[in-house]
């Protein structure tokens, strides 16, 4: 596949700020925000600052905790839907944009939102961008949809200044009707090197890689599969070893089914624990004393565990949350979803 680089490009956009007053639902403070963008996906890089993106090129970011809140639209993408954010900093961000050909495109921010720069545009018919992940400031990696029968993989070394495919051979295979759902969260990394694919469709399985996507192995998982809908939509992992996979079938949120799993040998296996109440779009590892606590949500609701998936309790069922991340370092968190909704979470489990 050739992708096509395009040249430096800029967008000044117009910047809102807003006051927030805070609303508590359940263990949620919801954020007042101005707008109503669909949001789809959130990045939390410090206890105060937090990215978020979604519906006709849209984004927020707040740089104070939620006290008040910057909003925007990139120029050239008010059509596109963005299904992935990973911030850097207060100032430095990126957003992957989902869709067929060139609706799949990834933009770069170093000011803070008043400009961003195209670093990326699909120019494969067939390639749908599901999601990106950085293990540092330079080095990244994002997934297509599978292309002849692999999954297209792009890589950067350069802070997304340029992505080249990994060669078509080493690119892992997916099995007939196998995909992997535009969440922002069905790939992650950790560490150095290691980076883990989950996917959907007619089977959930996870793929991992040890070499920074150049070579991958795939091991399958007890998360229900079988139809377009259904599989795994949210990989997590607190270390090299011990990960946690979120699913079930999105255009059935409410059906009960095998949707949480977890491992503690890198990926390599995945057993099924306690059971979450419905479909979850999105898992995150909560920071605390025991490192195990998780937070989990959907369109139905959202739960916790303190003892990493074994129970579940739920944290409410009125607030419907499609993305959700947590700051490394503190147990404070941001989940976002329908018609503008930010949900701040800054309670230890």
């Amino acid at each position: 596949m050739h992708l096509k680089q395009p040249a430096a490009s800029g967008a000044v956009l117009v910047m809102v700020s807003v006051l927030s007053a805070a609303v508590s639902a359940g263990q949620w403070r919801l954020q007042p925000v101005a707008v109503k963008t669909t949001y789809r996906t959130v990045s939390a890089v410090a206890p105060a600052v937090v990215w978020a993106a979604g519906s006709r090129g849209s984004f927020s970011y707040s740089t104070d905790g939620g006290a008040n809140w910057q909003h925007g639209t990139v120029a050239g993408a008010e059509e596109l839907d963005f299904r992935d954010v990973h911030a850097v900093d207060a100032g430095e961000a990126y957003l992957l944009s989902s869709g067929p050909a060139d609706k799949s495109r990834i933009y770069k921010t170093m000011d803070g939102g008043r400009t961003w720069k195209l670093q990326f545009i699909s120019a494969n018919p067939k390639a749908s961008f599901d999601g990106f992940a950085f293990w540092d400031d330079q080095n990244g990696i994002a997934v297509s949809d599978p292309i002849d029968g692999r999954f297209l993989i792009i890589r950067t070394t350069d802070g997304g200044e340029s992505w080249w495919e990994i060669p078509f051979a080493n690119a892992p295979r997916a099995l007939p009707g196998e995909t992997a759902f535009s969440t922002g969260a069905s790939i992650t990394v950790q560490g150095n090197t290691h980076a883990w694919l989950a996917t959907g469709g007619a089977a959930a399985r996870v793929l991992r890689s040890g070499d920074r996507g150049f070579t991958w192995l795939a091991a399958e998982t007890p998360i229900t599969a079988g139809s377009p809908s259904s599989g795994i939509s949210s990989i997590a992992f607190r270390d090299e070893l011990h990960g946690v996979i979120v699913g079930g079938n999105y255009e059935k949120p409410h059906q009960r089914s095998i949707n949480f799993a977890r491992t503690n040998d890198g990926g390599k296996t995945w057993t099924r624990a306690g059971q979450l109440p419905a479909y979850r779009s999105a898992v995150a590892y909560v920071s605390g004393p025991s490192g195990h606590r998780l937070l989990a949500v959907g369109p139905t609701g959202s739960d916790y565990s303190d003892n990493e998936g074994s129970t579940w309790q739920r944290v409410n069922s009125e607030l419907k949350f499609h993305a959700l991340s947590f700051f490394s370092d503190a147990p404070v968190g941001w989940a976002v979803g329908e018609a503008g909704a930010i949900g701040k979470w800054s309670h230890e489990l």
